[in-house]
């Protein structure tokens, strides 16, 4: 696909509905009594696997008229599967069910495309191992398909190495089916969305500073949940708005829960101009509507503890700091090599290529800005961040770029492209 330099842009956008939140309304409504009604459902390609997922674990899932229903088997009214779960490209869905799938009473496996397969799963296997679950990896190594024997777990007090929601919330899962409190602490706080679901939908649970404790067999029910539009889709617009001149967007009902806000935070280190409107709470989550308005941006520094709140914004927050004026320091997100691509690697050759004096860094990068962007074709290597955020570079490019293997968007963003069309003034 083709995107050609923009002059200008106008108008309003509603972004999806966010992945972290879908996933997760699927999963807890598949294990609560009684159903779940789910509205503004991110129907990407990642929530459909999860989805998939649980209809093969036995559990009724309707879609019809824009809302996801969820016909919950109860905590402990999981079915085994016929056959091998399949996650697609979805991590938060191979790493969250694996600990629903560690204390049933039933053999599992659990797998994903190839680059799932590649992707680490030993942050997973350690605790779930303490716990006393039966978990390998194919062939001995720590990767996908993941084989996983139901056994009676136990309560653990883990100390993560990394501050990641998706090794915090499979560790909680798990504990749901232990034989007492599980505690979790991480270096820095990630995303809170599983914390705030779980009690939403009746877990005992107690948050404090970076560890999170919870108690085992509770009594989970269906809930109506109304899903924010995902912060992380958001970036790609709050970027346009922000690089393209004369330009002006309002984004709609974006969720800015303060664990994820980490965006909004950088943009506003970077002398962006960003209004919060609208300010207000739905299903437990703050959302708003966000105001972008043209900017001179400058360079800042990116790290410490702000980085598990915006990890899936550094592609595009490193596309903002290639246009800004002065230096912008992205560290301590080796997180970054071992999402969908190695976002690193991907994103400095890109911006390379485009004419950006960028320089990769063991857990990070270094971005000189102000240097003009040229026509280049950009390899998003399956990436959906990757594509989206090298959109936004082609409209403040001379010649625009050429995105390669376009429709991996889909995986977050089906209507991404559509969506930033109609925002060009022509």
């Amino acid at each position: 696909m083709f995107i050609y330099p923009a002059h200008s842009l106008k108008g309003e956008v509603t972004v999806p509905g966010d992945k972290s939140i879908s996933h997760r309304s699927v999963m807890f409504g598949a294990i609560a009594d009684g159903a779940t009604e789910v509205t503004h459902f991110l129907e990407g390609a990642d929530c459909l696997s999860t989805i998939a997922c649980f209809r093969r674990l036995g559990v009724d899932i309707e879609q019809r008229q824009g809302r996801i229903y969820i016909h919950g088997n109860g905590l402990h009214g999981l079915k085994p599967a016929a056959g091998v779960l399949d996650a697609g490209n979805s991590g938060t869905t191979v790493r969250l069910v694996s600990g629903i799938l560690a204390g049933q009473p039933f053999p599992s496996i659990l797998t994903g495309d190839a680059s799932i397969q590649k992707r680490p799963m030993k942050r997973i296997i350690t605790p779930l191992r303490e716990m006393g679950a039966d978990i390998a990896g194919n062939n001995g190594t720590d990767c996908a398909p993941l084989h996983i024997e139901g056994k009676p777990l136990r309560g653990i007090q883990y100390q993560s190495p990394v501050s990641s929601a998706q090794v915090k919330s499979c560790i909680l899962l798990a504990g749901l089916y232990a034989d007492g409190p599980t505690c979790v602490t991480e270096p820095s706080l990630s995303r809170n969305h599983t914390e705030l679901m779980l009690s939403s939908f009746g877990a005992r649970l107690l948050s404090q500073d970076t560890s999170v404790t919870i108690w085992p067999n509770p009594k989970l029910v269906g809930q109506k949940i109304e899903v924010p539009g995902d912060i992380s889709s958001a970036a790609y617009f709050i970027a346009a708005g922000l690089l393209v001149p004369n330009s002006e967007i309002l984004i709609r009902n974006v969720g800015i829960n303060p664990t994820r806000d980490g965006m909004l935070r950088a943009a506003e280190a970077m002398n962006a101009s960003v209004t919060k409107l609208n300010v207000h709470i739905i299903s437990g989550e703050p959302v708003c509507d966000l105001l972008v308005k043209s900017s001179s941006l400058i360079g800042t520094e990116i790290g410490g503890s702000l980085v598990p709140a915006l990890i899936d914004e550094i592609p595009i927050l490193a596309v903002m700091a290639a246009f800004a004026e002065g230096t912008t320091v992205i560290k301590d997100a080796a997180e970054l090599k071992v999402k969908e691509s190695d976002r690193i690697q991907a994103v400095v050759r890109n911006l390379k290529a485009m004419g950006a004096e960028i320089e990769a860094t063991d857990d990070g990068m270094v971005i000189y800005g102000g240097k003009p962007l040229h026509c280049a074709t950009v390899h998003p290597y399956a990436d959906h961040r990757i594509a989206m955020s090298f959109a936004v570079a082609a409209l403040c490019a001379e010649g625009g770029a050429e995105i390669e293997d376009a429709e991996c968007v889909d995986i977050s963003y089906p209507g991404f492209y559509q969506d930033l069309d109609a925002l060009i003034c022509r």
